[in-house]
């Protein structure tokens, strides 16, 4: 497996090399950068798992158990499942006349499924993660890097926010940020 994944994280980042991976002056960080990083990330970590194989230095490596007990493809499979519905929520996935649910609307959803649906979490562990993780996605997307994420029917409810985030002078970082939601001036 990690042979496998190992290969994948390198084609990974060969293919995130036709868009720029560097810092792009004026923008942030070019269309490759975080691909490319990841994967690089990804290789580092399946040649350590290659590493302690070989060494047989951990009780994994030395184990004889099935790599993937029983029931957990299934369960890795319905959470991939619910991925791809959810990508394709993002921007209506090419159906005519529906412009998508957006990203700030599919990652309630998404935590909600898989928290309580897959995980049996308490529904204060949930609601948390229902909140958190887009509010946070949008302060490192949106507000910090600059990087617009589909909000499909979602966007109005975005038009304030960016009128008084996007119209303030050195709202770059999270500080700049802040202080232009107090005060945009």
């Amino acid at each position: 497996m990690a042979l496998l994944m190992g290969a994948f994280s390198a084609y990974l980042m060969w293919k995130s090399t036709e868009l720029p991976i560097g810092w792009q002056p004026d923008e942030g960080p070019g269309g490759g950068f975080w691909p490319f990083w990841l994967s690089t990330v990804m290789l580092l970590s399946c040649i350590w798992v290659l590493v302690n194989w070989v060494r047989r230095s951990t009780r994994i490596a030395n184990s004889t158990e099935p790599f993937f007990p029983p029931g957990v493809l299934l369960n890795v499979g319905t959470v991939a499942l619910a991925l791809i519905i959810g990508v394709a929520l993002f921007d209506g996935a090419g159906i005519p006349g529906f412009d998508g649910i957006g990203v700030y609307a599919v990652l309630p959803l998404f935590m909600l499924f898989y928290m309580k649906g897959i995980g049996n979490h308490s529904w204060a562990a949930t609601l948390l993660a229902m909140v958190a993780i887009p509010v946070t996605t949008f302060l490192f997307f949106e507000a910090m890097l600059a990087i617009t994420l589909p909000k499909g029917m979602t966007e109005p409810l975005f038009e304030p926010v960016f009128a008084r985030v996007y119209a303030c002078p050195g709202r770059e970082g999270i500080g700049g940020f802040f202080s232009c939601l107090i005060d945009p001036s």
